[in-house]
């Protein structure tokens, strides 16, 4: 009666394991050739994509980090999916144990969210076998991203930039600068005032728009008469820098 009960209790769990995802429960069987090809096919596909994104990128947060996450997130992905398989039970639990996890690192461009997504477009199409939607992906959305860099599809033309200037503290920064400003620039604009060096100084920070033809090294000469050799400094491409 004991061995009776021994063998139906390892039946019921033979059974249970082939429900919760064991060798019946939907998984598709690799080989290491397999598993290999797939990993190897999605990092040669993940790492032109980061060639890509570092040909096209633009600004100071250039991050060699984000690079590699970029690659290790598509293979990482690869062998996920081919760990789900068609296994529902499975991607349940994998779902529940990777939402443990807190990922608080900002994402400063917005155009590097598309990056991530893309590498993981990738590792799912190698994971689940569809190595050529990864490759008809790959090839139509590479040359996507570098026409838009390349003719700058979006972009606004301006002549804005950027103007950080330090002032004494005890001269008036509001009626300063006011006849350098009228003679070079169009249009300016006060965004911030902050103290520096205990206070003797003012560092303004402004939006401004030069005049056609204005020189902007008489620009900046005006300027250092005004605040007494003191930093004065014009930052162009601002759309890109932090301030």
């Amino acid at each position: 009666m004991a061995a009776i009960l021994d063998w139906r209790s390892a039946q019921d769990l033979a059974t249970l394991w082939q429900e919760l995802g064991g060798s019946a429960g939907g998984t598709a069987r690799y080989d290491v050739i397999e598993i290999v090809a797939a990993l190897a096919f999605s990092l040669a596909l993940a790492l032109l994509l980061a060639y890509v994104y570092r040909k096209t990128h633009r600004g100071l947060s250039y991050s060699v980090s984000f690079v590699h996450t970029m690659i290790i997130m598509a293979v990482t992905v690869t062998i996920i999916m081919m760990i789900i398989g068609t296994n529902i039970a499975r991607a349940f639990t994998l779902v529940g144990a990777l939402s443990i996890i807190r990922f608080r690192t900002a994402i400063k461009d917005p155009r590097d969210v598309a990056f991530v997504f893309m590498a993981m477009a990738i590792g799912m199409a190698c994971g689940t076998g569809f190595f050529g939607m990864a490759i008809v992906f790959t090839l139509f959305c590479l040359p996507m991203v570098y026409l838009l860099f390349r003719f700058e599809v979006g972009a606004m033309a301006t002549s804005e930039v950027m103007l950080k200037v330090h002032l004494p503290e005890n001269v008036d920064h509001h009626s300063a600068f006011r006849e350098p400003f009228y003679e070079f620039l169009s249009d300016h604009s006060l965004l911030s005032v902050e103290t520096i060096r205990g206070g003797a100084l003012l560092e303004l920070l402004y939006s401004v728009h030069f005049k056609r033809d204005s020189e902007e090294a008489r620009f900046i000469e005006a300027l250092r008469v005004i605040n007494g050799n003191q930093k004065v400094a014009l930052i162009t491409g601002q759309q890109n820098v932090n301030v």
